[in-house]
């Protein structure tokens, strides 16, 4: 029996673990990096052991730490989540070395399945369909041009050792294949350790289904129904469904049938997914099994009305599984939608900041897995993921309706993150129909913008906020007099537009106002609030806002967005000189993969300079115009912090 776990992992997953154990009467034990010190998920746990400096290989992918954490708060068992050391063999050999039990797959199962080449010569033996590839042994450039002629164009570069988008490539020219073995034999290296890489015929406008299999320690195995994963992008699942809108029911038990004959091939116990293309035709192809809990589970498991991760653990403590497969019943539809600290208007940049405010969502059918509390920093050491919102319904038409309400009602106050566009995402009416691909966010949302929101909203609740956080505001006597001097004159600066607003006290009545912008004149009703909401009635409408100030930036929730407005100081000040024109700077904190150009080279507008490694992508900095590079400033493997300058250029008449 499984009493104490030890929960080796950070963030989203590790707060669902121990919701989990709770429920379960199980005692967990969180880990954690000196960034994650006042994390939500060390404060849900029962007791939290420090691993070390904030980059994941000293801290989440340190072995030795993570067992020391083990043995010194007694637990029966170990929890990877996902990513970290979630499908590693020799982790999982480890822990069953040390005395403790896996809470996962069988270490044989991981290490057969992580390969994505030996993968599929393993499943193809069993009769699961596989898409024509190459992944031998010779991993020379020329051997890979042949053998991308002999598959024929397009085909797609794979890394062979990992998932998620990372080390991937497609290839749509033959003489675009240098390139793109180059980009993912590092970002491979980088992420998984391994350069060796695959080919894989590219299926044209496909989509990701995925099934979700189950297996234990006496020989039983059986599928909870599929995900569909299409919307993606990077090859990073951004929306996933299910049951898929795709398939019928035919389709779906042959493919759970082929999932369950996949994992049967290596012995599988535990949760997996084994994941398929499919084509518009119905044929489906083998792309990888990821051996460890997905994202994406809740779906599965609000459709289901099924524990995954108390299923988990009862497979480890070596309990047969609950159901048989005729007893697994689909019932109702369930959407989730993935919320990243990133910005999908700039390629998808990672973001970092201060969560000034975080509001979930709730209502009907409404499921939050966050691991994020107002006043954290969202660091730079790991992947961008903060919180997954998921919605469920009788059917798949309300399960939108009640994610789109959910979207709306989201509060994340502090930096750039992907919440406007994932509310684009689901009103996109092929998307309320269910027609997509893998290729939909490339194709419907490719030139997307955010929104800019209600800015003249906005600036009145910042221009209150800002009156009232004033030490010589109203409250405190400084303000009233029976000659004002005339309105009250701030500036504030949105989406790099500097706005004037006045706003001018109405006398002897202490909580109205009537306020400026531009040529448009709003009365305003509104009293001191002490918190981050507050309630304004303007001209006449109520309106309800979510106001953090920060500094001098005021960051407000509008019904129609988010919007930071930057008060200017009301009397001139000297500021730092800005960095000297022509030079290039790191958008983020990162480290230096390669230079690609020499201090006096010539370099033309949109060239590459150098690729940048940050939160687990990479980024490549390319010249903005025509011009000679003069200094370079870091080197392959420089850690370089956010804004630095990297390089300069001097640009011609």
């Amino acid at each position: 029996m499984i009493r104490s776990i030890l929960i080796a992992n950070r963030g989203e997953i590790a707060c669902r673990i121990v919701r989990s154990c709770q429920r379960l009467g199980i005692r967990t034990v969180a880990v954690y990096s000196d960034a994650d010190a006042g994390a939500k998920h060390v404060k849900m746990a029962d007791t939290a052991v420090s691993l070390g400096p904030p980059p994941a290989t000293d801290s989440y992918l340190n072995q030795t730490a993570i067992l020391n954490a083990a043995r010194q708060t007694g637990v029966d068992a170990i929890h990877p989540g996902y990513g970290f050391l979630a499908e590693n063999a020799d982790f999982a050999r480890a822990c069953a070395e040390a005395g403790y039990r896996f809470i996962g797959p069988n270490p044989d199962a991981i290490a057969l399945m992580g390969n994505k080449r030996a993968a599929k010569e393993l499943v193809a033996q069993a009769g699961v369909p596989v898409l024509p590839g190459y992944g031998g042994a010779d991993q020379s450039d020329g051997r890979f041009q042949t053998e991308a002629a002999k598959i024929g164009l397009p085909v797609l570069v794979k890394a062979a050792a990992g998932g998620g988008g990372k080390g991937m490539r497609p290839v749509f020219e033959l003489d675009e294949l240098p390139d793109a073995l180059a980009a993912a034999r590092r970002e491979a290296r980088q992420a998984f350790g391994s350069d060796e890489l695959l080919l894989e015929k590219l299926v044209l406008q496909p989509r990701h289904v995925e099934i979700q299999v189950f297996g234990d320690q006496h020989d039983n195995v059986i599928h909870l129904g599929e995900r569909d994963c299409s919307i993606q992008r990077r090859h990073q699942k951004v929306i996933e469904e299910s049951p898929s809108p795709a398939l019928t029911p035919e389709l779906r038990a042959r493919m759970g049938e082929t999932a369950v004959a996949a994992a049967r091939a290596v012995n599988y116990d535990n949760a997996g997914t084994v994941e398929f293309l499919l084509d518009a035709d119905g044929n489906f192809y083998f792309l990888e099994m990821n051996t460890r809990l997905q994202v994406e589970h809740p779906v599965t498991e609000m459709v289901t009305g099924l524990d995954l991760v108390a299923w988990q653990i009862a497979v480890a403590a070596g309990e047969p599984l609950p159901l048989a497969q005729d007893a697994v019943v689909l019932s109702g539809h369930a959407i989730e939608a993935r919320l990243y600290a990133e910005n999908p208007a700039n390629n998808f940049l990672p973001v970092t900041g201060p969560v000034l405010l975080w509001r979930a969502p709730a209502g009907e059918g409404v499921r939050v897995d966050d691991g994020i509390q107002t006043g954290d920093e969202v660091p730079v050491h790991y992947d961008p993921m903060l919180a997954k919102i998921i919605a469920q319904g009788p059917d798949r038409k309300t399960a939108v309706q009640r994610l789109v309400r959910a979207l709306e009602t989201a509060v994340l106050l502090g930096f750039t993150h992907n919440l406007p566009y994932l509310q684009a995402i689901i009103q996109q009416p092929d998307f309320a129909a269910g027609r997509y691909s893998t290729h939909f966010l490339a194709e419907k949302l490719a030139d997307w913008q955010p929104p800019t929101g209600d800015v003249s909203l906005a600036l009145i609740g910042a221009a209150l906020a800002q009156f009232y956080r004033w030490p010589q505001h109203p409250q405190n006597g400084g303000y009233w007099r029976n000659n004002p001097n005339g309105p009250i004159r701030s500036q504030f600066v949105v989406n790099d537009e500097t706005i004037t607003v006045l706003l001018a006290p109405v006398r002897f009545q202490a909580d109205r106002f009537d306020i400026t912008i531009g040529d448009e004149q709003f009365a305003v009703v509104c009293a001191p609030q002490a918190g981050p909401e507050w309630m304004l009635v303007v001209n006449g409408r109520s309106h309800h806002l979510f106001i953090v100030p920060h500094g001098a930036d005021f960051w407000v929730q509008t019904a129609g967005g988010a919007v930071c407005a930057t008060a200017l100081p009301r009397l001139p000040r000297k500021t730092a000189v800005s960095a000297t024109a022509g030079s290039l700077r790191a958008p983020m904190p990162g480290s230096v993969l390669v230079v690609l150009v020499q201090a006096g080279q010539s370099v033309v507008e949109g060239e590459p300079l150098l690729k940048l490694e940050a939160m687990k992508m990479e980024h490549t900095i390319r010249a903005p115009a025509a011009g000679q590079v003069t200094e370079i400033f870091y080197a392959p493997g420089d850690a370089v912090p956010a804004d630095a300058q990297l390089l300069r250029l001097e640009f011609g008449d």
